[in-house]
């Protein structure tokens, strides 16, 4: 079986390679140059390090904003604590501003953002009274959010980010949240995690769009690199699969435990995640690689969450410790495919150790939950989130090692359509091939 499991790997490393080298196999003088180009792709630069950082604090303000207001709605026990890590986001985007533009622009947007967090509580309060001059007037507050900080981005990135096109992209997110709530508070729990999914994949086009208009601003700052590279993408891409896989864990787990109306849509969105990595299996591998993936993934995953809820809530302490051992097994598999795939470009003790710290963090919040520690589970899923940032980081840099050709700007590709917000839009055959070989991976 083991011997198995290190063909199916190896393989699945060949079939991702083999196809780019016949593609630039031709030409001695473009071979060399082509060789040289190949040599200087990296995930790891100042400008890609600005997007997955504006990745990971902007897609968090989004699921801290549905989270907080589902919670304020419902009146959960965990509620202050949404609110008050919501504000936490808010100020740790500060530093990253100050960096750009200084603490006097830092302290500008700060205010502005920290102050836009008071109305989904005002909204909130609003929908729970059926008080249509109050979401009138939130509604009203939204708006003057969206005029600020477009006007900011404006005169901040001196006209790389137009206020016409900040205002849009605004515009949308503030519809995205308030839609997920709406949808929510009516009962339409299947309606709200799909527009949840459609909001969180927006705000990586946000972030895209910010960190490209201040790396063309002041490109010296960042070494004169570009954020929109195939690398940047193909990193941006891991860090919101990677990340949603946490978010929508947790909000599963967590209304599973409380047997809580929303658990079944909860649960229907991650199989909506899953089927994106399907997709992206079958238009790389066929259906046999999809449903190979969908198979392991479910089993020793997604299953072993489950269980992990239906233990808790029936003090089954067997069940819980086999879903432990599952989980425990998906580890090592997993580290050991990513090892053998990126061909020990991510080393497999060191893939191994990674998804390990991954599940952990993923049991602890929940069985802090469990146990009242609501602080404690809101604080750790925060580290979570933040976790699997760093994952797509070294993930992605394992991969355009291994190949780096594939990760070329102005080499040939199109990405099939995945069904999923932004990620279908506008991505490359190439970051095709990275989302299939993680998804194979996982």
């Amino acid at each position: 079986m083991k011997n198995t499991k290190k063909f199916a790997a190896t393989a699945m490393a060949a079939a991702l390679v083999l196809p780019g080298t016949a593609a630039f196999a031709s030409g001695g003088g473009d071979e060399m140059k082509h060789e040289d180009g190949a040599k200087n792709v990296t995930v790891k630069t100042k400008a890609a390090d600005l997007r997955a950082t504006l990745d990971q604090l902007l897609s968090e303000h989004f699921v801290l904003a549905v989270m907080d207001m589902k919670k304020q709605y419902d009146g959960s026990k965990d509620a202050k604590y949404y609110e008050a890590a919501l504000k936490q986001n808010a100020l740790d985007m500060t530093p990253a501003i100050a960096s750009v533009y200084g603490e006097e622009g830092a302290k500008q947007f700060e205010k502005i953002f920290v102050d836009h967090n008071k109305y989904t509580t005002d909204l909130v309060k609003a929908v729970k009274a059926d008080d249509q001059d109050g979401i009138n007037a939130s509604k009203a507050e939204t708006e003057e959010f969206v005029q600020d900080l477009s006007s900011f981005l404006d005169t901040a990135t001196e006209g790389k980010l137009p206020k016409a096109a900040a205002e849009e992209v605004l515009r949308a997110h503030e519809a995205d949240v308030y839609k997920t709530f709406q949808q929510y508070a009516a009962g339409d729990y299947e309606g709200s995690y799909n527009t949840f999914r459609e909001g969180y994949s927006r705000m990586y086009d946000i972030s895209k769009a910010l960190s490209v208009a201040i790396t063309t601003q002041m490109p010296e700052k960042f070494d004169n690199t570009k954020a929109d590279t195939k690398a940047a993408d193909l990193r941006s891409t891991l860090n919101s699969l990677a990340a949603e896989h946490v978010a929508l864990a947790n909000i599963s787990m967590t209304a599973g435990v409380d047997q809580a109306k929303d658990y079944d849509a909860a649960n229907w969105a991650e199989d909506m995640h899953t089927a994106d990595f399907k997709a992206a299996m079958k238009s790389v591998y066929g259906q046999a690689g999809a449903d190979q993936f969908e198979q392991v993934w479910t089993k020793n995953h997604i299953e072993a969450q489950a269980n992990l809820v239906t233990a808790a809530i029936n003090d089954d302490k067997k069940l819980m410790g086999d879903a432990q051992e599952m989980l425990k097994m998906f580890s090592n598999d997993f580290g050991a495919f990513l090892g053998a795939a990126t061909e020990e470009n991510l080393p497999t003790k060191a893939a191994q150790e990674a998804v390990s710290g991954h599940e952990t963090y993923i049991q602890d919040t929940f069985m802090q939950y469990t146990e009242g520690d609501y602080k404690g589970s809101v604080d750790t899923f925060r580290e979570s989130y933040a976790y699997m940032y760093g994952v797509g980081a070294n993930l992605g840099d394992a991969i355009v090692k291994q190949s780096p050709e594939k990760f070329m700007d102005g080499t040939p590709g199109s990405m099939p359509n995945t069904g999923n917000g932004g990620m279908s839009d506008n991505n490359t055959a190439a970051t095709t091939g990275a989302i299939a070989l993680f998804g194979l991976a996982l």
